[in-house]
């Protein structure tokens, strides 16, 4: 046996003492104030407490040992789950530290991949590393905890190879997934910014063979579309330079689309543009309709805690005590009961939501203010925040709030703040006439974003119809020129309009997308193979 706390363990005969000695010393003053009323009356009251001394002090030790956090024995728990097989790969090649995205891009690929591992809790999620070589740093598990430890540690310095071996990768990750279960369909998720330096037909032939074993590949890019430098910081994060090529030239960087568009096509694959703002949410949704397999998992946990069950024997023996006697038992528990009632009437989230209750939404968006500057209530109190302040009318706190909820690591609350934002921006472009086009491109954005986490919200797609009727039409207004009378007016569909017309526009947008992706795909013939070794 084992305890969590063994000063407190040695503490708690003394505590039941002085309970006892507590008990004791109330009776005596209780017989004491019957003595000046009659003889009588102090015998009847000597009578009683005497025994009920002990109990509290039994009640009292078993408080005391509980909270000691005893612990023995071990417990088997066998869970089963259905899981997807899902391996990471993630690029740490020194290209990956541009910071042409914030903060850098691999930063931003360590933020999407935490993200993803939080959303596919209970699926089967293996890591790998590559840069100019490839290794695995987990396999295929469910410890969502130790991924993300993982994930945090990753950095360029891991691998003593630079450069973007790409095949390989693909490789390591398709040996990884193939040795994990044959039911479940297996997916390889590649965060890179695409600057590969082995050869392009290396890696199509790396992807071809991942199409013909089955496995599902997606591509995720970081980086921006224009050259970038590669910082060279010393310990304590301070620039010292940039990276320099062996001509001493400082090397440029950029994200190479053209090489991964080609890859996802070999593999029949998906490639997510380092344009859309939540990655994790658009992976989490493709993959949601892939085979799931039922996995048994047994754990065992030695020294398991035993701090209910002193605990229980304190509260069996008050209430014990309780309803054979009338002492101070029942008043402990009167009183227990009292505060607890009153510590949750004083809950700090209680005043915020009656205020919200009663339509004081300035007040509301003050107390959800105080609440978030404390750290109090996470993502879901700037979610509060953002939108208690746009009831109230303050949209550029609304803004600001609502952003930083839409970073939230649940997908819940990622949705409803990116659909509040849009509604946030359709609102100032109904006011702001003069900026009107840049909110609806806003209000478009952030509908989009939200369909990635939700496709089938029927608000959010006919929300994001509406933002588009509000557009301009070419040959129209120019950007920034005030709306006539007419067009100020609310941007209700003409009779007739359905839902399903709304999804025909959306469907349409997608087919101009997929347009484009095919206009990229017949310019890969041009693409320019380089297989001089590097090391960024």
């Amino acid at each position: 046996m084992a305890f969590d706390s063994a000063y407190l363990l040695l503490m708690a005969p003394a505590v039941a003492l002085a309970t006892i000695g507590l008990a004791l010393w109330a009776r005596a003053t209780r017989i004491r104030r019957a003595a000046r009323w009659s003889n009588a009356l102090a015998e009847t009251a000597a009578s009683h407490g005497l025994v009920a001394s002990l109990f509290l002090g039994l009640a009292a030790l078993g408080a005391a040992v509980g909270l000691a956090g005893p612990r023995w024995g071990t417990r088997v728990v066998e869970t089963e789950t259905k899981g997807l097989s899902l391996v990471l790969a993630v690029d740490i090649s020194r290209s990956m530290l541009a910071e042409d995205v914030a903060p850098s891009r691999l930063m931003r690929a360590q933020r999407e991949a935490r993200r993803l591992i939080h959303d596919l809790e209970g699926d089967r999620i293996g890591l790998v590393a590559f840069a100019g070589e490839s290794f695995t740093l987990s396999p295929l598990t469910i410890d969502g905890s130790a991924l993300h430890l993982m994930v945090d540690a990753l950095d360029p310095d891991l691998t003593s190879a630079g450069g973007s071996e790409l095949a390989r990768a693909i490789r390591r990750g398709r040996e990884l997934l193939l040795a994990g279960d044959e039911v479940a369909d297996r997916v390889l998720v590649v965060f890179t910014d695409g600057e590969a330096h082995d050869s392009l037909p290396d890696i199509i032939a790396e992807t071809e063979q991942l199409r013909r074993m089955g496995v599902h590949l997606i591509l995720v890019a970081e980086g921006g579309r224009e050259p970038a430098r590669i910082p060279v910081r010393d310990e304590t994060g301070e620039l010292i330079g940039y990276q320099r090529d062996p001509a001493e030239n400082i090397v440029a960087t950029r994200r190479r689309d053209d090489i991964l568009s080609v890859v996802a096509d070999a593999a029949r694959g998906i490639f997510v543009s380092a344009e859309v703002n939540d990655q994790a949410g658009a992976v989490r949704e493709m993959v949601l309709a892939f085979k799931r397999a039922p996995t048994a998992t047994t754990t065992a946990a030695q020294d398991v805690s035993r701090a209910w069950i002193p605990l229980l024997v304190a509260v069996l023996v008050l209430l014990l005590h309780t309803v054979t006697r009338r002492t101070a038992a029942l008043v402990g528990v009167v009183l227990s009961l009292a505060t607890a009632t009153d510590l949750q009437a004083q809950a700090p989230g209680n005043a915020a939501d009656r205020a919200w209750l009663d339509g004081d939404y300035a007040r509301a968006a003050i107390l959800y203010l105080e609440q978030a500057t404390a750290g109090l209530g996470g993502d879901t109190v700037w979610f509060n925040l953002g939108t208690a302040a746009w009831t109230a009318g303050d949209s550029g706190v609304a803004r600001t709030a609502l952003e930083r909820a839409a970073g939230s690591v649940d997908p819940a609350v990622r949705f409803r703040a990116r659909y509040n934002l849009g509604l946030v921006e359709l609102q100032l472009a109904a006011q702001d006439s003069l900026n009107q086009i840049e909110h609806l491109e806003a209000a478009r954005s952030h509908y989009r974003e939200a369909l990635l986490l939700r496709p089938g919200d029927a608000n959010a797609k006919w929300n994001l119809e509406v933002a588009l009727r509000r557009m301009p039409q070419q040959g129209g207004a120019a950007a920034g020129t005030p709306p006539s009378a007419d067009e100020t007016e609310e941007p209700l569909p003409p009779q007739g309009l359905s839902v399903a017309q709304a999804e025909q526009i959306l469907n349409s947008i997608a087919e101009e997308e997929r347009r484009a992706r095919q206009r990229l795909l017949r310019n890969r013939s041009s693409l320019r193979e380089t297989r001089a070794r590097r090391d960024w």
